[in-house]
């Protein structure tokens, strides 16, 4: 018997002694008191074994053909061999007309002693991680890219920034993709309205750490790769990054994306928002509305904001270190900027100086912390690694490489430059 009827025989055989009624009886079993009479006549007739399930031992009406399960074993063997239960599936019903279920594939698979594509791998232990005490702590950063103007506009980037111990979302920000302009506005927008944060909370994107197995020279004897951009401002605020190895780490964040691909795509629609600028005007109202609602107080009453340094913008920059040419102008992508002259026409030719790109577009170049040049941003502006444009550049403008065989990708050799008529290298 299972243990769904094991009870049964102990209590039809009270009823049947008298001990117990038949309304008894049935309130124990959950059952109506009609079936529990039922069960008292089976047990009159043929004993405590009646009270098994008639149906058990006998084949099922739903099961499949012998035939089926052949067509199907011989498809998985040769034609779909390697699919996975799921797709074989699919496949059955739209190309064969064969309606079965993925866990009757699956059956048949393992009758075969065919392994499994992909192996399920058993649920992670995950515990639950308890909020910060106080404001300020923690900072969980993300990105969510969604379809927020729906049929509107274009297809948007939400960058967003929680704090952990309330609840409260301290800054929104519409980017056309992830990346680093955008994080950078997002994070002047905390640090200005709030402050700086102990540590940010956010995923392994290559904007905020680095997750490259490049080591250049300097970095193997340093033993340390060099911080990103973002990286590098975060360290100079004194500011942590903790970094996610799993959505469900970071769940404040991505609960966030879903409720305010809810509520704030609702919002949007309502005031027929078309262009990301009138979006991100309206984020500030939104965000008064939104806190109010679902924000919490903290454990800790005293909140742990630090305020932001007086060169702000200098920080939150992008930063090359360039040596100076000849005519004291240095290169940052395509630009070419030129340095005025120093103190009593002072040259700054063959020195290393320190160029940071800062939000806005502007230039400014800086020898052991002073500000020596400041230029003005260009026409387009948008805050990308020097390197990726660099090189975009650098392949447009270049001509065709030459061939393998060309003098240039050549080393010297005396007997071809004889033979060309060239005169004898002297050193």
């Amino acid at each position: 018997m299972s243990r769904k009827e094991l009870p049964r025989g102990g209590l039809v055989t009270a009823a049947l002694a008298g001990r117990i009624s038949n309304r008894e009886g049935a309130a124990a079993l959950h059952l109506t008191t009609r079936q529990f009479q039922r069960l008292k006549q089976r047990v009159r007739h043929g004993g405590a074994e009646a009270l098994r399930h008639r149906g058990r031992g006998r084949p099922s009406h739903r099961r499949l053909t012998a035939a089926v399960c052949a067509r199907v074993q011989a498809l998985l063997q040769d034609r779909y061999a390697g699919f996975n239960d799921t797709h074989l599936t699919e496949k059955l019903r739209e190309l064969h007309g064969l309606t079965i279920s993925r866990e009757s594939v699956r059956r048949l698979r393992r009758a075969l002693g065919v392994g499994a594509v992909h192996r399920r791998r058993p649920a992670q232990h995950r515990a639950r991680r308890p909020r910060e005490a106080a404001a300020g702590q923690l900072l969980q950063v993300d990105g969510s890219p969604y379809d927020w103007l729906e049929d509107r506009g274009p297809r948007l980037t939400l960058l967003g920034a929680i704090d952990d111990a309330t609840s409260q979302v301290v800054a929104l920000h519409f980017r056309p993709t992830e990346d680093l302009h955008g994080y950078a506005t997002l994070l002047r927008q905390v640090f200005t309205t709030t402050g700086l944060p102990v540590a940010l909370y956010g995923d392994g994107i290559n904007i905020l750490v680095r997750n490259d197995r490049h080591w250049s020279l300097a970095e193997q004897l340093a033993g340390a790769q060099a911080p990103t951009h973002v990286g590098r401002m975060l360290q100079e605020l004194g500011i942590g990054y903790v970094q996610a190895r799993s959505p469900q780490a970071k769940g404040r964040v991505e609960r966030l994306w879903a409720t305010l691909q809810d509520r704030l795509v609702s919002e949007l629609r309502l005031r027929r928002t078309a262009t990301r600028a009138a979006a991100n005007a309206f984020l500030p109202m939104f965000l008064a509305d939104f806190n109010r609602r679902f924000s919490r107080a903290a454990q800790q009453a005293q909140p742990v904001w630090r305020r932001p340094p007086r060169d702000l913008d200098l920080v939150l920059s992008c930063r090359y270190s360039r040596v100076v040419a000849r005519d004291n102008t240095v290169r940052v992508g395509p630009r070419v900027l030129q340095i005025p002259r120093g103190p009593a026409g002072r040259s700054y030719a063959r020195r290393r100086v320190d160029i940071r790109e800062l939000l806005d577009g502007r230039v400014v170049i800086l020898v052991d912390g002073t500000i020596i040049a400041r230029c003005p941003p260009p026409r387009a502006l948008r805050l990308v690694p020097a390197l990726r444009r660099a090189l975009t550049a650098l392949a447009m403008a270049l001509p065709p490489a030459p061939p393998r065989r060309h003098p240039w990708r050549l080393g010297y050799d005396p007997q071809l430059a004889r033979r060309a008529g060239y005169p004898r290298h002297r050193g």
